[in-house]
Order: structure tokens, then sequence, then C-alpha cells
């Protein structure tokens, strides 16, 4: 009895009979996840000012924000095959120690070269971190309710860390420079790496794989999505009909084709294609594709406008996306009664219509003064809420009972690339559009007007390519009426 009692007070438990009694190891969980969340936006709010220190234009600021995006989704599926391989705790313990360390070297950047280097190597220790934090709180309880629970508390939290990010960040802009907005992540990181030290279980032999890892797989996927983003950026800054364009453009192409061929033949691919096979699976991955490209162009452009057109403190500017945060704690009970009512096709039909409707709002919407915009904003957030619910539950009810880690992994990679394309196709057409170098201080109204225009071409745009790709997904889905995901 002495023996084990001790040992119980060492090691920790391999489950927990309750949310409670896990609250160590979960916090830490959730506050890993959390921090690789508000990453992704937390320096939106910031750019402005980052242009002006840095001497940096729209082209290099859209990259701050998206070389994040492009290599934590990137390298999900890789880090997802390692963690399987070399154990997933440990994983998650090497990545959080090195998200804490190089978001400390913050202080050292001088250019906007500089920056995008460091947000690009972020983004890979999120990668590192993202979907092991999802599968170790499977591990942490047997009770499939218990499970439940605790993934939507993860989901919960890591939206609200992506939608907070600029509201956080234009409260400690009034206060500190831009560095600490990622300074801060090194402490956090800290707290979190002691809690799934203490309180995760280590993973044991028999939990692991020993199929090879691919890793031509893992560079020819980042080789097609960074050649691809990159094009935009070439196009502006060198023409579209421009050797440097055409060649990037082809180089996307040929990675991707090489990709495809690649995981079909390989015995251990990083991406089993055979599962696109399945419409439900294919369908929730393109659909999570356009929630994605939604919500990083509005946060993008939002953010700009509501510091440059509009003259707001980035304070000001970070607490005018509070109808985002609201609404998408608030929409669950629309989501979920959409399901429950008319099954996941015609649920996912109506989100999208929401998010294509809300997109050709602001483009009237943002002449029309800051409550036209909100406006816009809750019923976007409401078809965003109800997409990312519905296909989140299908990806992952379509998957095989040995291959729910995997579909895991392709939700939060498809969130991600549709985050850099979004980021990218905005940034770019800002600098079509408007300018390629942010000036200064106040804009002229000749500037803002300008502005104004661009941003109506975009979110008409981006209206059409959203209800497209998003209904396109949609249309596939079954009707389950599911919800398994909620408790």
């Amino acid at each position: 009895m002495t023996t084990a009692t001790t040992t119980a007070t060492t090691t920790p438990p391999r489950t927990y009979p309750s949310l409670r009694a896990a609250w160590m190891p979960l916090a830490a969980l959730c506050l890993a996840f959390f921090v690789e969340m508000v990453d992704n936006t937390l320096l939106t709010i910031a750019l402005p000012t980052i242009g002006r220190d840095l001497g940096s234009g729209t082209t290099a600021l859209q990259w701050v924000t998206g070389v994040y995006s492009l290599t934590f989704g990137g390298l999900l599926l890789t880090a997802g095959s390692m963690a399987d391989r070399l154990g997933r705790r440990r994983v998650l313990l090497v990545g959080l120690v090195a998200f804490g360390v190089i978001s400390a070297l913050v202080v050292t950047v001088e250019s906007g070269g500089e920056l995008i280097a460091l947000r690009a190597a972020l983004g890979l220790c999120a990668a590192a971190m993202a979907p092991i934090t999802n599968s170790l709180v499977f591990r942490l309880f047997d009770d499939e309710a218990l499970r439940m629970r605790a993934m939507t508390l993860m989901i919960v939290v890591g939206m609200s860390g992506f939608i907070l990010g600029p509201v956080l960040g234009g409260t400690a802009l009034a206060h500190v420079s831009w560095e600490w907005l990622l300074v801060v992540n090194a402490p956090i990181a800290l707290i979190a790496f002691l809690g799934v030290r203490l309180g995760v279980p280590a993973d044991r032999p028999e939990d692991l794989t020993r199929d090879r890892l691919d890793l031509p797989g893992a560079v020819l996927s980042i080789a097609t999505i960074g050649l691809a983003c990159y094009a935009l950026t070439s196009g502006v800054e060198h023409g579209w009909a421009s050797a440097a364009t055409l060649v990037t453009v082809l180089g996307a192409v040929l990675a991707g084709v090489a990709f495809v061929r690649h995981e079909r033949r390989t015995p251990s691919p990083m991406l089993d294609l055979r599962l696109f096979s399945s419409g439900t699976v294919r369908g929730a991955a393109i659909a999570q594709l356009g929630t994605s490209i939604a919500m990083s162009s509005v946060m993008f452009g939002l953010i700009l406008h509501f510091q440059y057109a509009y003259g707001w403190s980035p304070v000001r500017a970070g607490l005018a996306n509070l109808p985002l945060i609201a609404t998408m704690v608030l929409a669950t009970p629309v989501s979920e009664w959409l399901a429950r009512r008319f099954g996941h096709r015609v649920a996912c039909l109506v989100g999208a219509a929401l998010m294509g409707g809300a997109l050709a709002g602001l483009a009237w919407g943002v002449g029309h003064g800051y409550a036209a915009v909100a406006a816009c904003m809750v019923v976007l957030t409401v078809g965003l809420r109800t997409v990312m619910t519905i296909c989140a539950v299908a990806l992952v009810d379509a998957m095989p009972s040995n291959r729910t880690s995997i579909g895991a992994a392709l939700n939060d990679t498809a969130q991600e690339v549709g985050t850099s394309i979004g980021t990218a196709v905005v940034g770019t057409l800002i600098a079509v559009l408007v300018t390629t170098r942010l000036p200064p201080g106040a804009w002229s109204d000749d500037l803002v007007a300008s502005f104004f225009h661009g941003e109506r071409v975009i979110y008409a745009v981006l209206a059409v390519v959203v209800g497209l790709v998003a209904a396109g997904g949609a249309l596939t889905l079954t009707d389950s009426r599911s919800t398994d995901e909620h408790p």
C-alpha cells in the first residue's frame, strides 16, 4: 500500500476520473493550445506599428502574419507523424521549450525580414504542439463523455485565442512596445511545460508506431503551399507575367503533382489520399478551408481599416473585434440546433450562405460606419461557427476508429492553409488596389477613399469565393444530425 501511494504522488495517473481531477494537465494543454492559436492573430493589431518601426510595406506585413500560418499549416501533418513515432508528450515538451525561447528572441529583431523568419520558426514550433495537445486530451480520460467535454473546452479555448489576439494585443500596445506581444509567450510556455511534465503520463512504447517518417511528403507539401502563396506576392512585386511569378506558379504546380504521386506510392504516406474518397472527408476539409479564408481575410483587412481609415488607437481597434468574440461563443446553440434540425449538409449550406452574405454586406458596410461593419461581423461569425462545428464533427465521424487523430490534424491543416491564403489574398489585393507602402501618420482623404474602394472590391470577390468554396464542400456532406463534439 505504501509503495502504491508513493508511486501515485510521483507519477501522473494514466487516466483521471473527472475534469476537476485532471485540472493541472488539462489547464496546461489548454494553455499550450491557446498560446499557439492566439499567435495566429496577436500581431495583426500591431501591423501598423510594426510597419512604421521596421519600415515595412503591405507585402512584408502580410508575411509577418501569413508565414506563421504557412509553416504552422504546412507542418501539422508532419508533426503529428513525428509524435506518433517519437512520443506525443516528448514532442510537445520540445515544442513548448522552442516556442518560448524563439519568442524571447524577438528583442533582437531589427528588420521586417528578421521578424518574418522568427514568425516562420514560431509556426514550426506551434505545429509541433497543436495536434498533440488535442490527442493528449484523449489520453487523460477513459470515459467518452469526459473526452468530449474536454475536447469542447479545448476548441472553445483555441478559437477564443484566435479571435482574442487583436483585443489582447491592442490592450497591451497601450502600455508596452509590440515586441512584448511575443516575449510574453516565454513564461506562458514555461507554465504549460511544467503542467504537461507533471500531469500528463509518459508515452508507452506500445502506443507508438514504428512506421517510417514520410520526409519527402513533408517537404513537398510545404513547397506546394509556400510557393502558391508566394506567387501572389511575386505578382505584385515583379508583375503577373514576370519570369519570377511564372516560375513560382510552375514550381507550386509541380510540387503539388509530385506530392500527390509520392503519397499514392509510398508505403507510409504522411497523408493517406484514399481518405479523400469519402465525400464527407473531402467536403468537410474544403468547407473548413472556406471558413479560414473568410476569418483571416476579414481580421487582416479590418485591423487596417480601423487603425488607418478610421484613425483609431490599437486598443480601440482591438475592442472593435468584440462582436466576433461574443458571437463565437453565443452562436454555439444556433449551430447545434441547425445540425439537429436539418442535418449536416443543409446546416452547413446555411452557414456558407451567411458567410457569403456577410462578406457581401462588408463590401457595402465599410463605407457606412462601424455599426454596419459590426452587424456584418455578427452574421459572418454565426456562419463561421456553424460551418466550423459541423465540419469538425463530420470529419472525425467519417474517419476509421484508428485514424481520428489524422482527422483532427487534417481539420487543423485545412484551417491553417485557409488562414495563409486569406491573409495573402487580402494583402496582395490591398497592394494592387490601394498602396504597396503604408504611409506614417494619418491618411489623406484621397487615400482613405482609395482604401474604401479597394475594400469594396476585396470583400465582393471574397463573398463569391468563400460562398462557393464553403457551399461546394457542404454539398458532399451527409444528412447526419450528430453533434457529439459537444457534451
